[in-house]
């Protein structure tokens, strides 16, 4: 697979994953792999990941999303690979009332 290919990868992880450090671990990793977007806690109680970049990195963040950090339980992960954008120039964190991209 080209390293190159841009993809948008929306994801949404359910299990304990509130209170675990789960939004730090995200950012951490994604920071790491030089890719942008954001992570949130959700009101439903999963957290959200929405990241751009090569598809090979974000390929790599979904395998650590499905991990998460040792405090966490993972139960599941939705994932839905979407067109690049382009939208974000640095990853970061936000909160739970936040709209849209």
């Amino acid at each position: 697979m080209n390293r190159g290919e841009q993809a948008r990868l929306d994801a949404s992880v359910r299990g304990r994953v509130h209170g675990v450090g789960f939004r730090y671990f995200v950012l951490t990793h994604a920071t790491h792999l030089g890719l942008t977007g954001w992570v949130s806690n959700e009101q439903d109680g999963s957290v959200r990941c929405v990241a751009e970049g090569p598809r090979q990195d974000l390929e790599q963040l979904l395998e650590m999303l499905r991990e998460g950090p040792a405090s966490a339980i993972v139960e599941q992960v939705s994932e839905d690979w979407l067109p690049y954008t382009g939208t974000w120039g640095s990853f970061g964190l936000r909160s739970s009332g936040h709209r849209g991209d």
